[in-house]
């Protein structure tokens, strides 16, 4: 939808608050919500010239600061700007919740396409070569964030720098212990499993996205990566966990979709889970030894949130009563299974 009154965002206060603060709009704007929901919500504006920005700013409702904290986003893809990791010039931020109902920050408008599901693909990336050229540039993208010195960017103290991964299995047994709507024994087994591997930490703290995946950047015509979205979840950390995540949402076209979705990588003509770790090993000079834990965290930690949202669905807590619950219990199951086979506990 694109009109001029907008759910979230009151494009007179934001023109106003873009006059002052030097980011140049001819009214009068028009702007349409292109992601919402229960992560941020994503604006594109445009004005009267045509010209386009993109605003963030929470969810409606009551939120976690923590979770939607747009200022700190902001605060992340400004750093990143000259880092060689692809974000969109940011042109903005405003922490006044009066100007438009909540915190928001600004971005300059950057074209290209996005991967969500497999039917983007015959539209976005049509060739196998803008499809290899999408695989290659992600996982380059992704070297290139793990190599940015955290205090040479300002991002020294954007979180903890130690205890990562204690904090997340501590965090997501947690999750799971709250969310469970029957007994799951792989999910048990799975934890025990992960308390008793824990790999020594790296040396030095390096900047985990948290989301990182196709559906999450933006590709331009060649298929390469031109900005990287969606750092709400991002802070300091393990860069296999980054890693894992990304290969774990690599489904390939020889292997099952998910019960809710079909990846885009489905579709083939794709690198490889293989390639991608090779070309992130020789970009980074990082051993990829310890992959297999954090594919089997990521597994688990993946189906502690699909139980979590199974579990607000069967409560009514999601405002929708058209969604097949049978398929959130079988996803939880199966990326459970998944997990069990990455540990080694099931062939």
């Amino acid at each position: 939808m694109n009109t001029d009154q907008l759910d979230g965002l009151d494009l007179r206060a934001f023109g106003a608050w873009a006059d002052v603060n030097g980011i140049a709009l001819d009214p009068p704007l028009r702007g349409a919500l292109v992601a919402g929901g229960h992560s941020c919500l994503t604006f594109i504006v445009s004005d009267d010239r045509g010209r386009r920005v993109v605003v963030r700013r929470p969810p409606l409702g009551h939120v976690l600061e923590s979770a939607h904290d747009v200022v700190r986003e902001h605060r992340i893809v400004h750093a990143l700007q000259d880092s060689g990791v692809p974000v969109a010039p940011t042109l903005g931020v405003c922490d006044d919740a009066d100007v438009i109902g909540a915190p928001f920050f600004v971005m300059d408008h950057v074209d290209g396409g996005v991967l969500h599901q497999r039917h983007d693909v015959e539209v976005v990336t049509p060739d196998r070569p803008q499809r290899e050229q999408a695989g290659r540039t992600l996982v380059r993208a992704l070297a290139a964030l793990h190599q940015v010195d955290i205090d040479a960017v300002g991002l020294g103290d954007l979180a903890r720098r130690t205890g990562y991964l204690d904090r997340q299995l501590k965090r997501w047994e947690r999750q799971w212990e709250a969310s469970r709507t029957r007994e799951l024994r792989d999910m048990d087994d799975l934890h025990s499993w992960l308390v008793a591997h824990r790999p020594d930490p790296s040396p030095v703290a390096r900047i985990v996205h948290g989301d990182f995946r196709l559906g999450n950047a933006i590709l331009g015509p060649d298929g390469s990566v031109v900005a990287m979205l969606d750092w709400e979840l991002c802070t300091l950390g393990e860069p296999m966990a980054d890693l894992a995540y990304l290969l774990r949402s690599w489904v390939q076209p020889d292997e099952p979709a998910t019960p809710h979705m079909e990846p885009p990588t489905r579709a083939g003509g794709f690198p490889t889970r293989e390639e991608l770790v090779d070309e992130y090993a020789a970009a980074t000079g990082r051993t990829v030894e310890h992959l297999d834990y954090w594919m089997t965290f990521n597994a688990w930690r993946s189906a502690a949130i699909s139980e979590g949202v199974l579990r607000r669905y069967l409560e009514g807590a999601m405002g929708s009563r058209d969604v097949d619950t049978d398929a959130f219990r079988r996803s939880v199951e199966v990326t459970a299974d998944a997990g069990m086979r990455s540990a080694g506990l099931r062939s």
